[in-house]
């Protein structure tokens, strides 16, 4: 018989609601489902109640079986209505974040919802407002900043190990959209995104430099920007049609940039470069950042996610590069791998992500990526896209 100080705790129950069950929707149910194989002491356990998804194809139907959700509903009003939810993921397309986060934060519920949180810097300041004046937690889908690579730069770059940062550049190149004949789907009409790689991959990239530099650096102070538009026409796809299927029908007006740049000048006078597409041939997820300093520099590849490249503790010319592989030790690899070199994946990266607005929840205490993220983020592509209508310097 076990003794009364044997005794664990039961977790207690977090019930959830999706909203919206295309990738994203799935990752978010994985990630949550996973929880307890990494982090067995949290004193939450999701449970997945409900999931609203109009699209009733097999794919769909097939996933809302396999995730084991309780309830299926066509309508995101009637999951954000009910009252015994405490958390909704809002994972649909951009032109729903902010009616369901501010319906779901008005109503009491904590949020984890995907970038870049609405359409446009005002919905992402309404869905901030919506989340302080209920009280209620919230996580944004920044997941490059969870990387244990990334966590072991930033403590790099706030130890002074490479001196004073002199330049930050970030690029964030894919080709998801480089086929002429890709669909033209939501994606590319600013009614449904509100931008183009901008809203999709930009505010990523703003992240990542925010998150690695930004507490020795401050924010990005002044920008100057542009962007472009390379695929000017689409063919019309079937409704419904994802971002990377092949339309077919009559040809429509691309609406929003497929790239765009910008040079940065941060709040400590440092300098920076941001390079962004979606039509780049030959670049699949080529996310990274570079930072150089009067010391020293460091590098990071998503696509080698548990490398840093670091140029530290030698001369100042004919320095030599040198790869760090993480260890459990950095970041939070101990939760997944036991062992130095052993391979995170992208799913990992939301894994810890949805632990730490667990946590938070759990505690009362905000760990991770919030909406004020998003604003921040939501700031600087605002301020790209002023910067390239006007051609001229803008603060963010």
């Amino acid at each position: 018989m076990s003794d009364a100080h044997d005794q664990v705790d039961e977790p207690r129950e977090l019930r959830v609601g999706v909203v919206g069950l295309g990738w994203m929707g799935q990752v978010h149910a994985r990630s949550l489902s996973r929880l307890a194989h990494h982090y067995p002491g949290l004193g939450i356990r999701p449970r997945l109640v409900v999931v609203a998804e109009p699209v009733h194809d097999e794919r769909t139907t097939a996933a809302v079986a396999a995730y084991g959700f309780e309830e299926r509903t066509d309508d995101w009003r009637e999951l954000v209505a009910r009252d015994d939810l405490d958390l909704v993921c809002v994972a649909g397309p951009n032109f729903i974040h902010r009616d369901v986060a501010v319906a779901a934060a008005t109503s009491g519920k904590h949020l984890w919802l995907e970038k870049p949180a609405g359409r446009s810097l005002a919905e992402t300041r309404e869905i901030a407002a919506a989340v302080e004046a209920a009280g209620v937690h919230s996580a944004v889908g920044f997941n490059y900043r969870n990387a244990p690579a990334v966590e072991r730069a930033r403590a790099l770059v706030a130890d002074g190990r490479i001196g004073t940062v002199e330049h930050t550049d970030v690029r964030f190149l894919a080709d998801y959209a480089a086929h002429p004949d890709g669909a033209l789907s939501w994606r590319f009409r600013n009614e449904f995104a509100g931008s183009g790689v901008l809203g999709d991959l930009v505010c990523h990239a703003a992240d990542l430099a925010r998150y690695v530099v930004g507490g020795v650096v401050g924010e990005i102070d002044e920008l100057v920007s542009d962007r472009a538009t390379f695929i000017p026409q689409r063919p019309e796809g079937v409704a419904g049609a994802r971002h990377f299927e092949r339309g077919s029908g009559a040809l429509g007006e691309v609406e929003n940039e497929d790239y765009a740049s910008a040079l940065l000048r941060f709040a400590d006078g440092s300098r920076g470069m941001l390079e962004s597409s979606r039509v780049a041939v030959g670049e699949q997820c080529t996310y990274g950042i570079e930072v150089h300093g009067t010391a020293g520099a460091l590098a990071w590849d998503f696509r080698r996610m548990g490398e840093l490249r670091v140029c530290l503790d030698q001369d100042f010319q004919d320095g030599a590069w040198a790869t760090e592989l993480m260890t459990p030790s950095h970041g939070e690899l101990g939760a997944f791998q036991p062992g130095t070199g052993i391979a995170m994946s992208y799913d990992d990266l939301k894994v810890i992500e949805a632990h730490r607005l667990l946590a938070s929840i759990d505690t009362g205490v905000a760990v991770g990526a919030t909406i004020h993220d998003a604003v921040a983020a939501a700031e600087v592509v605002e301020a790209m896209t002023t910067s390239a209508d006007e051609r001229r310097w803008v603060r963010p």
